[in-house]
């Protein structure tokens, strides 16, 4: 099925490109996203028509994506977690909780944008880790966990169980 591309999507093609797609990929996928619409001469005739407005979006979102990348810039985000005496975490550090850190410090950032290649963070120590925020942009941050004293683990098996508010 050939299709139109109203936006860059990775890995198939950039704004304005025709390509070739399977037809369920097409039609349940692209299409009713708004990210392309089906190769026809009509089609084509709309696109050309709205290509200078399509192309200023883009770069629209491309700038916004940079000015939050700078925002990012030299972030260090100190996260505290329980850990052994060896420095291996009881748990892990997720995409979640580096969002949710770098959320509650005032930036915004979506828990889809931070990349773990590697999978959760499972020991004490510093990471450079990426978000991604617009295809084209990728900004680095610092994650540093810090082992937490052993008595707080004491307080929260005490109340282990006990969540009623009285």
């Amino acid at each position: 099925m050939q299709i139109i591309l109203l936006q860059r999507i990775v890995n198939l093609g950039k704004l304005g490109e025709t390509v070739d797609v399977k037809p369920g990929y097409g039609r349940n996928f692209l299409i009713p996203l708004g990210k392309a619409l089906p190769a026809t001469a009509a089609n084509i005739e709309k696109f050309e028509a709205r290509r200078a407005e399509l192309e200023a979006e883009e770069k629209k979102e491309l700038d916004a994506a940079q000015e939050r990348a700078d925002a990012l810039t030299d972030v260090n985000v100190i996260m505290r977690a329980k850990s052994g005496d060896e420095g291996k975490l009881f748990g892990s550090i997720g995409t979640r909780d580096i969002a949710e850190a770098l959320t509650n410090s005032g930036l915004e950032v979506d828990r889809a944008e931070i990349k773990l290649p590697e999978g959760a963070l499972r020991q004490v120590g510093e990471y450079n880790v990426d978000i991604q925020l617009h295809h084209d942009v990728t900004a680095t941050i610092l994650v540093t966990i810090l082992s937490e004293d052993g008595d707080d683990q004491v307080e929260e098996d005490d109340n282990e169980g006990d969540y009623s508010e009285e």
